[in-house]
């Protein structure tokens, strides 16, 4: 009866759990783990490096803000001085080609009167 006694002890062993197979099941675990945290590092990596991206567009959105600002002004200072510079070329235009406008510039700035006409000023008391 050798033999049920050798037959109950292979599968008392094959009931038990062998060494290498408990390792393996460990290494699993582990391995498991490991990536686990592999995909945590990976994540606090990207979300370092887009931080990183935001915080350097910040200053220069901010240049850019003050850069467009600085040419608003310089446009509406432009259009002041296109504007003037437009008047001042239609006045010397009207001067050179229109004489009524001419007469009436060289009488209001220079005190000019036609000989036949009487001029009267009145003059306010100071």
């Amino acid at each position: 009866m050798k033999f049920f006694g050798f037959v109950k002890e292979c599968q008392a062993m094959a009931s038990r759990p062998h060494p290498a197979s408990s390792k393996i099941s460990r290494l699993r675990a582990q391995t498991k783990a490991i990536h686990g945290l592999n995909g945590l590092v990976l994540c606090l990596f990207g979300l370092s490096v887009g931080a990183l991206a935001v915080a350097s567009a910040l200053p220069q959105k901010r240049q850019l803000d003050e850069k467009r600002l600085e040419l608003a002004r310089i446009e509406e200072r432009e259009r002041a001085v296109i504007a003037v510079k437009e008047d001042a070329q239609a006045s010397y235009e009207a001067l050179r080609d229109d004489p009524e406008y001419l007469e009436l510039h060289a009488r209001d700035r220079l005190n000019l009167h036609d000989p036949r006409e009487k001029i009267y000023r009145i003059e306010r008391e100071r």
